[in-house]
């Protein structure tokens, strides 16, 4: 099974998570379904109610998901936490990212703030057993605007902000061409969880809970400058650099390129180049898709600690330099694909990947979607092993009525691993398979 959905993935071009609709305004879907699902070998019937609504220029997302064993009962990560229950309004949102106004609560799948140096396709709800509560705010008034995320309502975690603004468009060197539309960026990212520094700790095996030995927080400020080539309808190119510095550690910069052509609704394509230039204790795009897994992970057993932070501690010299590069590709509204890359020239284990399709035609009684994501990538042969640095979601369904879907769902995830306090010390991989019956109704307001 495992091999025959990796297949599917090399071949389809390859979001982790779920794949939401692109809903038109006042349009709705009503989705849901039922399954079997194997989750670390053990069997669940599964119940999925994921109806969508967009009411003019706001949006709102469900996403209820119950699991109950063979005798009866709920498993117990589905409900074991407040945010379980918040967490059933998947997202709610207003405007789309983009747009002068973009406001989104919820689960945040792949949020980044100006080009991603700092914070890079940063996801909140890494497992379905640990879901959380994030927001995301954008405004942009023209001459300047603000860019914030935060990663969890209900504890202390993640949050960044960055603001830009145009300094010609504040003169009358504004109307100039190219050089009219410079922008200045500054962000700053701080992780105030309990664990965001800690690099040892102090475990007691009697009471199963640990004293962390390094307390504090992480932060990152950075600045930017970008300058738009060239700005249309059709076609745009700015080309950007970016500064870094993760207070306390080291530093890094960034040079690059990002093209995006709108081919008149047949084909619309984004790519971005970049080369990364990182000095010692220094990781470029710290926060990015697996920093909540990667932030802390205790040995309950040895009481050893792996933690993000102390892989800047333990960089005592440079990474190096490198070559990052991102592509997304939406042909006639029908598939999208979605690929980027980070390697640095001479450091080993500094691949990062992610790669993405959903290709699910109107007319078509078929549908293949699939994500998957990779840290610390050690060489071609690791990319696409699973384990601890791997994302992965596949649905492959074929559709014997318009809106009735008859699908084959994978997912290697994460499960969180807790202390005697309740409290999250980790997590390991968990691997779930599902056969599934689902229905996708639209509806019209």
């Amino acid at each position: 099974m495992k091999k025959a959905l990796l297949t599917i993935l090399l071949f389809s071009g390859l979001t982790f998570g779920q794949f939401q609709t692109a809903l038109n305004p006042n349009q709705g879907m009503l989705g849901g379904g039922l399954g079997l699902t194997w989750i670390d070998g053990q069997a669940f019937y599964a119940v999925h109610l994921n109806p969508e609504f967009a009411f003019g220029n706001m949006g709102i997302g469900l996403d209820l998901n119950l699991e109950f064993g063979t005798n009866g009962k709920l498993r117990t990560e589905n409900f074991n936490e407040f945010t379980d229950y918040l967490s059933i309004i998947r997202y709610f949102r207003y405007g789309r990212k983009g747009n002068p106004v973009y406001f989104r609560i919820g689960a945040l799948d792949y949020a980044t703030l100006g080009h991603g140096s700092i914070m890079y396709a940063y996801n909140n709800s890494p497992t379905y057993d640990a879901r959380r509560v994030g927001m995301e705010f954008d405004i942009d008034m023209n001459k300047f605007g603000v860019e914030v995320v935060y990663g969890n309502f209900l504890q202390a975690g993640v949050i960044g902000a960055r603001g830009y603004f145009h300094p010609l468009k504040f003169t009358d060197l504004g109307s100039i061409p190219v050089i009219g539309n410079l922008e200045i960026g500054a962000t700053a990212v701080n992780d105030f969880n309990r664990d965001a520094a800690v690099d040892t700790s102090i475990f007691n095996p009697q009471t199963h809970s640990y004293e962390a030995a390094d307390k504090g927080f992480v932060t990152e400020v950075g600045l930017d400058v970008g300058l738009p080539i060239v700005k249309s309808s059709v076609f745009n190119l700015e080309l950007y650099y970016d500064f870094a510095k993760i207070l306390k550690y080291g530093s890094g910069t960034s040079a690059g390129a990002i093209m995006r052509f709108h081919g008149l609704g047949l084909i619309d394509v984004t790519a971005k180049l970049e080369r990364r230039m990182n000095q010692d204790h220094y990781l470029p795009s710290y926060f990015n898709s697996m920093y909540e897994i990667e932030r802390f992970r205790l040995d309950s057993l040895s009481g050893n600690v792996k933690s993000k932070v102390k892989q800047l501690a333990s960089a005592k010299t440079s990474l190096g330099n490198g070559w990052f590069g991102g592509l997304l590709i939406k042909v006639l509204g029908t598939f999208d694909i979605v690929g980027s890359y980070q390697r640095l020239d001479s450091a080993p284990e500094s691949g990062i990947l992610h790669m993405s399709t959903d290709i699910s035609p109107k007319n078509v009684s078929f549908i293949a979607r699939a994500g998957y994501d990779k840290v610390n990538i050690k060489d071609e042969k690791d990319l696409f092993t699973l384990d601890d640095r791997s994302y992965l979601f596949a649905e492959l369904g074929y559709k014997p009525l318009p809106y009735l879907i008859v699908s084959m769902v994978y997912n290697w995830t994460f499960t969180p691993l807790r202390d005697a306090d309740n409290n999250i010390i980790g997590y390991k991989p968990q691997k779930k398979i599902e056969p599934r019956v689902s229905l996708a109704y639209p509806i019209n307001f």
